[in-house]
Formats: C-alpha cells, structure tokens, sequence
C-alpha cells in the first residue's frame, strides 16, 4: 500500500489557550450519534417507533432465505408428478408476496448501520448483503477514532431551541440556498464550538451569515464570496451583517488567497483552533482542506458534501468512498443486486443514483464517473481510481474528527423526495415519530425547506 500524500510544511501556530469546546472530542459516541435513543421516547404516542432495528433485519434477512429456499425445492420436485402442482402454486404465491414486501420502500432503505459482507460470496445469499452493503453510508475514519462530544440528546434539544429562531429568517425563500437540515446543522455547531471568529467562504444572500449571528451574537465573522449579499437586497430579502467584514464583491479574495496571518492578527486571534470555517463555495473539498491546513486552521464545516455519482465538485463522501470502508465501494455489473436496487430507488428518490448514472468509461464509478469536479463543474478532470485511492488516504492522515449531520427527520415526516434515505445517516427524528416531530415545532413548517438536505459535513483536522 502506498503511503499518504505529504501534507502543507506549515505548522500550526502553538495554542495559547483552549476552549473545552474546542478541544480533541473525546470518545463519548460513535460518530453517527444520532442513532441513540432519543430522551422523548418514553410517552410517545406513537406505536412501533422504538422498534428494534437489527432484529427486524434478521427476521426479515432469514425469512427471506427460507422462503427462497423452499421456493428451490419445490421447482426440483415439480417435475415428479402433478400431485404437488396445487403445493407449488400457493407456495409460490406466497413468495413473490414476500419478495415485494422486501423489494419495497421500507425494506430497502438500508441504514448506514447495515454490516457488508465479503463480496466473494456474490452468487449465494450473502451476495445480496454485500450489495445493500454498497448502499450504506461511507463514512471518512479519522486518524485515531475520535468523535464528537454531542449526543442525539443534544441535538434534539439544539432543534427545540432551533425551530423558533430559524422561523424568524429573513430570507423566507432560500431558493438554491440552505434549507432547514443544514441552517440547523450550522448553527448547532456554531453554538457548541463557541469560536472566537467564523469564517464562511460563499455567502450567496446571506442566509448563512445569519445563521451564524443567530448562533453567536458578538462573534466577529469574516464573508469570502464573488457578489456582496447587498446586492440581492435590490431584487428580494437578504442579509447583511454589521459585524462582519465583507471580502466580497470588488473586494472578494478566495479562500486560497487570503493572507491569513495578517488576517488573524488583524482581528487578535492568536489561536486558531478558536476558528470555525463553513465552506458553502462548490469548490474541490480535497483542495479547500489543504488550503485551511496550509493556514492552520482546524474546524471546518462542508455544506455539500455530495454523493458519489452527484453534484458539482469533488467531495469528502466521494473521497472516502472506498471499497475497503463500511458502505463504500461499487460495482458497475449491470445484472447485480445493487444494480437492480438502484433501478428501483431511482423511481422514488430525485437524487438517487442508477448504475448508468455512477459508472463511466472503465467502469469508473468514483468521483463523478471518474472525474473530478471543481468550481461549479467549471473544472472537469478525469480520476484515476489510484489517485482518489490516494486521495482517501490522505485524508485520514490528517483527519481528527469526521461528522455527517443526519437528516433533521425521516422522509415520511418532511415528505422530501430528494436524497435516498438508503445513503444518509439516521435521521435525528426518525419515521413513525410524529409526535416528537410536532413537539419540536418541525410540522409547522412548510414542507419545501426539508428538500436540501446534502450530507453537510463537520470536520477536525491537523498535521499527520
């Protein structure tokens, strides 16, 4: 195996001191926290919410062998005479019944907490746990097994907090901006890290900027984007921050080319891992993450943080999509399970991905068939698997902590139709929960802001 791809030289500036917010995350959760039992599960009105996920699968997963099984057996003995014609007749029924109860929408929605097998075993029954296996969620494995400090307990009570605040925006119709997963996602963060500065590279109308005032009311922020947010105050709300200062417009800088040292200086801030990053820009996230190293910088936040086949620039989820990580990896055979179950996600999801859609020349499925994009899919550069392999490990050689937000919600809550809830986290208030989500103010809100959920992604970094 070839060793990872040397980092930035430039070390970062030696802490003066350190928040308790701030700080290496200790081991308190697995990174996908959210999937623990929420503190409002007692009393709650709905039945079948609290059910136990693994044992259904295992029902569910040995069902199905032995109703194919029987299925077999019963085609070999067909041909001994038509005594056991009748027989055969209702026991297929009953097969194919229980095979589109488990080709249908609930059954195939495989959470990110699904094991895969080895996929040497593809033509026997295990092979069809290796290919919902490839559905899962890959998730980017830090460097030595850190997590986040927060719980599904905090997050819940971050949303009551959250859901009257955000009804308040300025910006009613964030069309082609954040919707309420990631605003929520962004300010929780913000909220618990406490950051002594907060930088946002793409500001759009400003919605993130005060998402993030919402979060910190005296943080200084600092706003890198090609038009100024005052701009759009001409055609429509939007928002502008007096506390912020504003490299946009004539006097936009990118991230990339921003003279950080005397930036920080400029603002007092001697440590840098006091600072809080949310890139929101479509640009290469491999390359933003080398930019923000190179400077010294530690917490960052992703807000597309795209899928692999998906979106318009090159991405942690595409980077650590990778054959050897829990959910990661695919294959381009046409006649696979995984193939055949993407056919079918692909009618009820938007932004589900089919084979045809994943795989380019070569059976190139990583990045975007195998290319690697940048600026808005300006840039379009094709990608060697050896590289994106490279790539992968790079990052884990510099990666502390990695955390995806979970949908704020389940599908048949928010009644989104976008991403495949086969390949997101588990959501903070999952499905059959509707007490709990009209407890925490989410069911009067207009349905149209759950539609944008993107993978947004919160990242610690440091010098491998």
């Amino acid at each position: 195996m070839s060793s990872p791809r040397p980092a930035s030289q430039a070390q970062s500036p030696t802490p003066t001191h350190r928040h308790p917010n701030l700080s290496a995350p200790s081991m308190l959760e697995r990174t996908l926290s959210s999937r623990r039992v929420s503190p409002y599960a007692e009393g709650d009105a709905e039945a079948g919410g609290g059910a136990d996920e693994s044992k259904t699968k295992k029902h569910q997963h040995i069902l199905f062998r032995l109703t194919t099984r029987a299925s077999n057996y019963l085609a070999r003995i067909a041909g001994s005479g038509s005594f056991y014609l009748p027989c055969i007749v209702v026991s297929l029924f009953l097969f194919f019944s229980l095979s589109f109860l488990f080709t249908s929408r609930g059954f195939v929605c495989i959470s990110s907490s699904y094991s895969p097998v080895s996929r040497t075993s593809f033509f026997d029954f295990d092979g069809l746990d290796s290919d919902f296996g490839a559905l899962g969620v890959p998730c980017c494995r830090s460097k030595h097994g850190k997590t986040v400090e927060w719980t599904s307990k905090d997050l819940l009570k971050g949303l009551e907090e959250f859901v009257p605040v955000y009804e308040t925006r300025p910006i009613k119709n964030n069309m082609y901006g954040m919707g309420f997963d990631h605003s929520f996602g962004l300010w929780f963060i913000a909220h618990w890290l406490k950051p002594d500065l907060m930088i946002e590279s793409g500001a759009f109308k400003g919605h993130s900027t005060w998402v993030l005032r919402q979060a910190m009311p005296d943080t200084p922020i600092i706003s890198l984007s090609p038009r100024h947010p005052e701009k759009y105050l001409k055609k429509g709300p939007a928002y502008v921050d007096g506390n912020c200062t504003y490299y946009a417009g004539k006097d936009f800088v990118d991230f990339g080319s921003v003279d950080w040292p005397k930036v920080m200086k400029n603002h007092g801030i001697l440590d840098l891992s006091r600072v809080l990053i949310f890139f929101d820009d479509h640009q290469n996230e491999l390359k933003r993450i080398e930019q923000a190293l190179k400077a010294g910088f530690h917490h960052l936040v992703f807000e597309d943080n795209y899928d692999t086949g998906t979106g318009d620039h090159y991405s942690l989820r595409q980077i650590c999509d990778q054959s050897y990580i829990r959910g990661g990896g695919h294959s381009c055979f046409e006649d696979s399970d995984e193939a055949r179950i993407r056919s079918k996600r692909k009618k009820l999801w938007e932004k589900a991905v089919d084979i045809e859609e994943l795989c380019g020349p070569g059976e190139a499925w990583w990045g975007v068939r195998g290319h690697m994009r940048d600026n808005f899919n300006h840039s379009n550069k094709p990608l060697s698997y050896a590289q994106h392999f490279q790539n992968s490990r790079y990052v884990e050689s510099i990666l502390d902590v990695y955390w995806e937000l979970p949908p704020v919600a389940g599908p048949s809550l928010t009644h989104q139709t976008r991403y495949d809830p086969a390949r997101a986290p588990t959501p903070i208030v999952e499905d059959g929960r509707y007490g709990l989500f009209q407890r925490l103010g989410l069911a009067n809100l207009d349905k149209s802001v759950f539609n944008g959920y993107t993978q947004m992604v919160y990242l610690q970094i440091s010098e491998h």
